[in-house]
């Protein structure tokens, strides 16, 4: 047996379902459960189903997209790995690092985030206590096995899906007059004050930039290509239901709430748990514990979102290691085939980030999360370019389109509308900043993430003297 062979590889444990969970419950947490609200309130119901739908449509386009890449060519790098062989290594490189990062912070973000949920319960504790038991589950799920985190991931999406539907069927049985003995709460609410659309343009463009938060995670479904048992069955059928999924939860929980709760509420503008749009809608059912029941969905969302943070991060970590990109210990897999010092290297970054917000008024944990904002949108901006090559090259080349095991629709139209979306977006992300006299503190902490990506692009562009790959020398097999 040679030595090659004799090394762990990475394990195909994960099954149709869950990867159809983790890209559903990627994107159902906080921005759903409290934010939800604020949009309703600042653009209307009538403008956050509008933005709402619109970011939808392009999520549609990037998941098709990366479907088609990742079902053709499976890979824990995802987007990384797809830039480097159909752009350019350095934007490959640059990809990789910048999600790394991201992830890696949104785990600090999700263990603050935990400490003060568990406080709602338990007002005198210690924040030390709930940060090790956070660290200590999410770690344990990672490091057991890939199917160990597949499964761990599936049940917590499991409960926030679950939460999703039993809110939407409840919310139009009271719009509906069945439930609660009352009269019909109809579409009054839809149309009051100056409803459905409030405050204009600006209101919707504003909602718009926050509702491509909401849907970031859904680009996990490449990540987990490589680990996925059938990868050409799998990630087609993933790619179908989630998106339909997502947009049907998203559109009818934000119609729900807008019939029921009038958007100039003031508690909608409030993201204390217990004034959730989803809280108010169960406390106005008369459910005992509303706040509590809550507290506990978004205590899930966070651990949901801390798991699956720790496993794309170490997996990117892990294929970037792999492609020469970063130091090659990060290789080293244990006998269950999972990356253990890309995992525990990712777990440290996020935990010393963590740390850093009880220093200095907590002004560099502020940074280092302002610098991780449009790291999404950036991966996102990958996507689209790397499957816009991939599918020229892979027709200059003289390719069999039927070969393909998923074939995106609306190709090119998709990835260049995705990438429109993405720019419009990641450059009007504080657009106020530039009016009525130029707030230059606003605009740094807004775009930081941009020169810090770029950096990384053109410095491993000049260090290694790196060219865009011509089409006809793309490497497709």
């Amino acid at each position: 047996m040679s030595r090659q062979q004799e090394q762990p590889q990475l394990k195909r444990g994960l099954k149709s379902r869950h990867i159809t969970m983790i890209s559903l419950g990627g994107t159902i947490g906080t921005g759903l459960f409290l934010a939800s609200g604020g949009s309703i309130a600042q653009a209307g119901p009538g403008g956050a189903l509008l933005a709402y739908a619109l970011i939808g449509i392009m999520v549609y386009f990037l998941m098709t997209s990366l479907g088609e890449m990742a079902a053709y060519m499976p890979s824990a790098g995802s987007f990384s790995t797809y830039a480097t062989k159909f752009v350019d290594p350095a934007l490959g490189f640059a990809l990789g690092w910048n999600y790394w990062y991201n992830w890696a912070i949104t785990i600090a973000a999700e263990i603050a985030a935990v400490s003060l949920i568990m406080k709602y319960w338990f007002p005198d504790s210690s924040s030390a206590l709930w940060t090790v038991m956070f660290i200590v589950v999410v770690l344990s799920f990672n490091v057991l096995s890939v199917k160990a985190y597949g499964e761990a991931e599936y049940w917590f999406a499991m409960i926030k899906v679950a939460t999703v539907v039993i809110f939407i069927i409840v919310s139009f049985l009271m719009i509906f007059g069945i439930l609660k003995g009352e009269d019909p709460i109809g579409f009054d609410n839809f149309f009051v004050g100056d409803a459905p659309f409030n405050g204009g343009f600006l209101a919707l463009f504003g909602i718009f930039l926050a509702a491509g938060f909401s849907f970031q995670g859904t680009e996990l479904l490449g990540v987990t290509a490589a680990e996925t048992e059938d990868p050409k069955k799998s990630i087609p059928k993933a790619v179908k239901s989630v998106f339909w999924r997502i947009l049907i939860f998203y559109i009818l929980a934000i119609l729900a709430i807008g019939l029921i709760i009038p958007y100039n509420d003031p508690r909608l503008l409030s993201e204390d748990i217990a004034t959730s749009p989803f809280t108010l809608v169960f406390d106005r059912l008369g459910v005992a514990f509303a706040a509590s029941v809550m507290n506990a969905i978004i205590l899930t969302a966070m651990l949901s979102a801390g798991n699956s943070g720790l496993y794309a991060a170490s997996r990117m970590l892990y294929q970037l290691a792999v492609d020469g990109k970063a130091p090659k210990m990060f290789m080293k897999l244990n006998k269950r085939g999972v990356p253990i010092f890309a995992l525990l290297a990712t777990l440290a970054v996020g935990s010393l980030a963590f740390l850093s917000s009880f220093y200095g008024d907590g002004v560099v944990y502020i940074w280092l999360l302002n610098a991780s904002g449009l790291s999404g949108f950036i991966a996102w901006l990958g996507i689209a370019i790397s499957h816009y090559r991939f599918r020229k090259a892979y027709k200059l080349q003289g390719r069999d389109m039927s070969l393909l095991p998923y074939k995106a629709k609306w190709y090119p139209f998709g990835p260049l509308f995705a990438f429109i979306v993405c720019m419009i977006v990641i450059l009007g992300q504080n657009y106020t900043a530039f009016f009525g006299g130029v707030d230059w503190e606003g605009i740094v902490v807004s775009y930081i993430g941009i020169p810090l990506f770029l950096a990384l692009w053109f410095g491993y562009k000049i260090k290694h003297k790196t060219k865009v790959v011509p089409l006809k020398d793309v490497e497709l097999d």
